[in-house]
């Protein structure tokens, strides 16, 4: 039973594999960056502008240059470092909704449950509530 129960603590602090957003929306891939964890959208619920009927692009970067990237395979979850902290990592998020990169963390609450939060001055932030997909589900 001890080891049961020191085995789910042992997963609950390992953010890697594949995550469903908040609202469904999207799926990203976290995976290991050299010292850091880096996560992309690997699936879109909507994958096509509804306007073009193209692949969904970039299109709010500030970075004009960027905007015709898709967003399918964008990283978003940028050189998270471990914290010190149990379950928690720290480093920069982007937001393909306004186009601009924060400040952020990553923290593990469950084994199947992370939030991810955005802060503009560290102070401001909002988060989202992603769940693990599991290998075996449908997508």
């Amino acid at each position: 039973m001890a080891q049961l129960a020191l085995s789910n603590t042992a997963s609950a602090a390992d953010p890697t594999g594949t995550w469903l957003t908040e609202g469904g929306k999207s799926q990203v891939k976290v995976v290991h960056c050299g010292n850091a964890l880096c996560g992309s959208i690997i699936w879109l619920k909507e994958p096509n502008d509804p306007d073009t009927g193209k692949a969904k692009a970039d299109f709010r970067n500030q970075d004009a240059a960027k905007r015709n990237r898709p967003l399918i395979g964008l990283e978003i979850v940028l050189g998270m470092q471990p914290s010190g902290t149990s379950d928690k990592w720290t480093g920069e998020v982007y937001n393909p909704e306004d186009g601009k990169t924060y400040s952020g963390s990553l923290t593990m609450t469950a084994v199947n449950e992370m939030s991810l939060a955005g802060c503009v001055l560290a102070v401001l932030c909002k988060s989202q509530t992603w769940t693990r997909v599991r290998p075996s589900a449908p997508h």
